[in-house]
């Protein structure tokens, strides 16, 4: 692992005063060095993400996995010395589920392992089931006459939408470049065809003919489905393939083939060839808690008037199944304990409570995240807030993967600009340039703004995060690199420090109007 060298550190603090309108925002460039030095020089971010990903796992929410990937963080965070660490429940989830086999091949005309995953919620094959593949394509209601008394005994294989068999001339993996960060930078509404809030209601309407196909399989005696297609080069896209709600109905095991398994199937089928396969799969329920938790961990305060006010940080520990889920969100979790781990190791005294909280159930909705929020801070649907709610000065998130850290989503709220701006400035030689106006969605500090705390998300360069590892089979140890696990667990570090230092809270929103 590469080590930097930071310079020795002065014995009193160095300030850089940003101006902010008619006051200065205050940065302790002799704490961003200790920051520095402790993150870059002693890191155990490495060592956090090898302990989440190869011992524990994969940890899709509700498995046995996900337990133990939550007394581990509780355990780990104890040893580091946080306080008021503790696992605490969120609410209902539903059934949990788990892989314990998994295996597919192709038996006719040839002999021939398939790649492919179950989906999530599916039940296993009770043992190896074989049988000839039969291809079915359904659009509507109508079309699934076509298929009556024809499928018992088969494999069916789903038509996908889309095929994916190209040659990619591009690199899975890439960073951001000046001209994309500068274009995150401005103003979205100068731009041509970013502003497009009418696109999604001018689509039509699609019905979710699923659970439909899916009720219709199972009763015509099919043995198992095969579906996907998405991802290249051995890459499997994986996702949810049935209800966890404790009286979803019964459907068929399924598993999701990769692009050159599914396109070998569906080239023979279409040659006229018979084409058998066989399929084992072992999936595990659990049926006797629908519980879910978050991991909570503190550093307490030291100001007697802020001492009750919160700077939060966290990431969802939760991931899906096909892999240890290393980039989504392992890197995110271990970059913000890692965070959380140096502020502590340097004795800091921050005068508000700073608080770290790994979430689960983000990959099915911001479950734990939201449900965290309604318990202790307010209830989206009403807006009815909780006491609490005015204490929390800001929420940091991390989740899009593993790259480093090139700047931060203000998420509408450009009072923040120039705050955030300053404390983005020590890091410029870093990559870390840009706060950015816009809004970014689909992760857990959306749970937070859509209450009206400040809730905000890094820009990261995406590597190879949508290409090859998000939700994926290739979501592992290896798609991390540890010079951008580190600086973003020191900008990090450092961000929530000057948080829980500064006179005031960050600026807030109006708040938003429920909609009757």
């Amino acid at each position: 692992m590469k080590r930097f060298s930071i310079a020795a550190i002065a014995g009193f603090s160095i300030l850089c005063l940003s101006f902010t309108g008619d006051k200065t925002e205050k940065v302790d460039l002799h704490t961003i060095a200790r920051i520095k030095n402790e993150g870059f020089n002693n890191s155990k971010v490495m060592e956090t993400m090898y302990q989440m990903t190869d011992e524990i796992g994969p940890r899709l929410t509700g498995s046995n996995g996900m337990k133990n990937a939550e007394q581990w963080a509780k355990n780990r965070l104890k040893d580091w010395g946080l306080e008021n660490v503790a696992i605490e429940p969120w609410g209902g989830f539903g059934k949990g589920w788990e892989v314990q086999k998994s295996y597919a091949a192709l038996t006719a005309p040839f002999y021939q392992q398939l790649i492919g995953v179950p989906r999530a919620w599916t039940p296993g094959t009770n043992g190896v089931v074989s049988g000839n593949t039969v291809l079915v394509k359904i659009d509507s209601i109508p079309d699934m006459a076509r298929y009556a008394g024809k499928l018992a005994g088969k494999i069916v294989v789903l038509q996908p939408a889309t095929l994916e068999n190209r040659i990619s001339f591009s690199a899975d993996a890439r960073r951001m470049s000046d001209s994309e960060l500068l274009k995150y930078a401005l103003d979205p509404h100068l731009e041509d065809g970013i502003a497009s809030t009418n696109m999604k209601a001018s689509a039509p309407a699609r019905v979710n003919m699923r659970p439909k196909i899916d009720s219709f399989l199972l009763s015509e005696g099919a043995l198992g489905v095969f579906s996907g297609g998405r991802g290249t080069m051995g890459t499997v896209f994986t996702s949810n393939g049935a209800s966890r709600a404790w009286d979803a109905k019964p459907v068929l095991p399924e598993m999701e083939l990769g692009a050159e398994s599914m396109n070998r199937l569906l080239r023979l089928m279409d040659a006229g060839k018979t084409v058998n396969v066989e399929m084992d799969t072992r999936t595990a329920f659990n049926t006797t808690d629908s519980i879910e938790n978050n991991v909570v961990a503190e550093i307490p305060g030291t100001d007697p008037k802020l001492k009750s006010e919160l700077v939060m940080l966290g990431a969802h520990l939760d991931s899906w199944h096909a892999s240890t889920g290393a980039t989504d969100n392992g890197a995110g979790s271990g970059v913000m304990m890692e965070a959380i781990r140096i502020l502590k190791t340097l004795d800091i005294k921050p005068r508000r409570t700073i608080r770290l909280v790994l979430w689960s159930g983000e990959e099915q909705g911001l479950l734990g995240s939201r449900g965290y929020v309604k318990n202790h801070f307010a209830d989206r649907t009403t807006m009815v807030l909780k006491p609490e709610h005015e204490k929390v000065s800001a929420y940091f998130n991390l989740d899009n993967g593993a790259g480093k850290l090139r700047g931060i989503h203000m998420q509408g709220n450009d009072e923040v600009r120039p705050i955030l701006e300053a404390w983005l400035e020590p890091f410029h030689d870093l990559g870390a340039i840009t706060a950015s106006i816009r809004n970014t969605g689909s992760t857990d500090h959306i749970s937070f703004d859509e209450v009206g705390i400040p809730g905000f998300q890094f820009i990261q360069d995406p590597l190879d995060y949508g290409t090859r590892t998000h939700h994926t089979n290739m979501d592992s140890y290896e798609r991390l690199n540890g010079n951008d696990l580190m600086q973003a667990s020191v900008i990090i570090a450092s961000f929530v420090y000057h948080a829980a230092m500064r006179d005031e809270k960050l600026p807030r929103k109006a708040l938003p109007v429920v909609k009757k």
